[in-house]
This record gives C-alpha cells, sequence and structure tokens, in this order.
C-alpha cells in the first residue's frame, strides 16, 4: 500500500511539473469545480491577493488562480512577461478545454486580461478589469504618441535600474500606500513584493507603459466590467471627472460597464470587496 501512494505521489508530482513547464510564464492553482474563472493579480503581487474572491465564487466556479513569472517567488523568465504569458494562458485555456471562461484580473492582470481578449476574443466569456486602463501613459498625459510612450517606458525603465534595491523597495513601500488603505494589507503586498524578481518588475512596468490597447478594444466581444477606484487622487478631480476619464480610455469597448467605488484604493478586493462582489455577481448573473 505505501508503495501505491508513493508511486500516485510521484506520478502527481511529475504531471506538476510537465504542466508547468508548459506555462513557465505563470504558476496556477486550481480550485473547485464548475464553469471556469481565471484569476490574475498584479505587478509583484501573488495569486493570494484573490483569497477572499475565492472564497466567494469557487464553491460554483472552478477557479484558475495564476501567479505571474517573477513574483511573489514564483521563478522569472527571460522574455518579455505581458506578450509571454499571454500566448501561455490562451494555450492553457485552449489545452484545459475551458469553456470562455471568465478573466478577472487586478491592475497588470486586467491589461493581460484585456490583451487576451482583444488577441483571442473567442476564448474569453466574461472579462473584469479591476481598476486599470488600456493606455496609462495616454491616462497622465494625454495626446501622447506612440513613439513618446516608448521612449518614456525606456527612460523610467533606466530610472528605476539605476536605483538601489533598497531604494527601490522604499518607493515600492511608499506607493503601496497609496493603493491600500490598511496596514496589515499592505505588510503582505510588501512581503509580496520583497521576494518579486527585480528586473521583471521593471520590465514589465516598461512593457506595460509603453503599450497602448485601445485600438484593439474594439476586438474585444466579451461583455466587460470596469471597476476603478479614485478617492487616492481626489485632490486632482472629481469623481465625475475621473469616471469620465475610465469611460474615454474604454469608449471603443462595445459591451463596456464602468463602475467607480467610493471607498476602495487600488486595491479594491482589499479596501471594499462587498462593493466589489456586489457588481460582479450582478455582471456575472
Amino acid at each position: 500500500m505505501l508503495k501505491k501512494i508513493i508511486a500516485t505521489l510521484a506520478t502527481t508530482l511529475a504531471l506538476g511539473h510537465a504542466a508547468a513547464a508548459e506555462h513557465p510564464a505563470f504558476k496556477v492553482d486550481v480550485i473547485g469545480k464548475g464553469t471556469p474563472i481565471i484569476l490574475i493579480p498584479g505587478l509583484g503581487s501573488s495569486g493570494e491577493v484573490w483569497n477572499g474572491t475565492v472564497q466567494r465564487y469557487c464553491g460554483n466556479h472552478q477557479c484558475h488562480v495564476l501567479t505571474l513569472a517573477g513574483f511573489a517567488g514564483v521563478p522569472a523568465i527571460n522574455s518579455p512577461l505581458i506578450a509571454t504569458a499571454e500566448q501561455q494562458l490562451s494555450d492553457y485555456i485552449a489545452t484545459q478545454k475551458l469553456d470562455r471562461p471568465t478573466v478577472i484580473g487586478h491592475s497588470l492582470g486586467g491589461f493581460l486580461g484585456m490583451k487576451l481578449a482583444s488577441d483571442h476574443p473567442a476564448q474569453v466569456g466574461r472579462l473584469v478589469i479591476v481598476d486599470t486602463m488600456p493606455a496609462l501613459m495616454v491616462a497622465r498625459m494625454p495626446g501622447t504618441t506612440p513613439a513618446q510612450m516608448k521612449e518614456i517606458a525606456e527612460g523610467m525603465r533606466t530610472r528605476m535600474q539605476a536605483q538601489t534595491p533598497e531604494a527601490m523597495l522604499a518607493v515600492t513601500q511608499q506607493s503601496l500606500r497609496t493603493m491600500i488603505s490598511k496596514q496589515e494589507d499592505i505588510d503582505r503586498a510588501m512581503d509580496w513584493a520583497k521576494q518579486s524578481d527585480r528586473a521583471t518588475v521593471i520590465n514589465t512596468m516598461a512593457e506595460m507603459t509603453a503599450e497602448d490597447l485601445r485600438p484593439g478594444l474594439a476586438r474585444i466581444t466579451a461583455p466587460t466590467l470596469v471597476l476603478g477606484s479614485w478617492i487616492a487622487y481626489k485632490d486632482y478631480g472629481s469623481k465625475d471627472s475621473f469616471t469620465q476619464l475610465y469611460q474615454q480610455q474604454y469608449q471603443q469597448l462595445p459591451k463596456v460597464q464602468v463602475e467607480l467605488a467610493d471607498n476602495a484604493r487600488h486595491f479594491i478586493m482589499y479596501d471594499d470587496p462587498a462593493w466589489m462582489y456586489d457588481r460582479i455577481d450582478n455582471f456575472l448573473n
């Protein structure tokens, strides 16, 4: 009996390693049974950021919870993360025979979900984007051209590479204080940041900054829910002005619903999960 258990365990581990080898751009944990949901975290975050969401939805759904390569202790890869993860996620959906899953992504994860739904529209059933935009640099600097976006991204990459690791972590902690309200949640996100690969963080930020997904939004056929935040930037504009900014960014997306939280910063799943779940419940139903 013991030999049989060991043999079964060895086979399971071998299959797990083989599966991981097929998509080195992300680690995935599969939880529950039912219609599929893919959960993608943001820059430097672990899939554990979705723990509350998993508890909420994975009784009636099968959740595929990703952690992207180079983040939160997952080994880094040597190719551009967003482009590589998108293709490998498309392959994963096909090989796992996932029937038009709902894709929920936070920040970078939302950007990746958007790109997947644009390039592979038949593979995504519904799309939930948690606090990101298709052209972040244009949102900050209206009128920025594609060439200028690439130039800005390269300048950012150079400046970040010149920082010491300690200085970069200090900047990360300062940024997280604007993105998350509770100290325990800031500490959790900071632990993930400390386990993340420095080069991956820098290069992925540059990759995201340089890209404008707006021209491809019209190809997305999935009904899309965009959940945004604004209170961390209330000194720079009203809720109405930020709502208009989100709507402008997504105006080429035919089936989009945009809602902004009143009490949540960037990590909406931490700051106001009840509001987020209510919107997702209504959207999925």
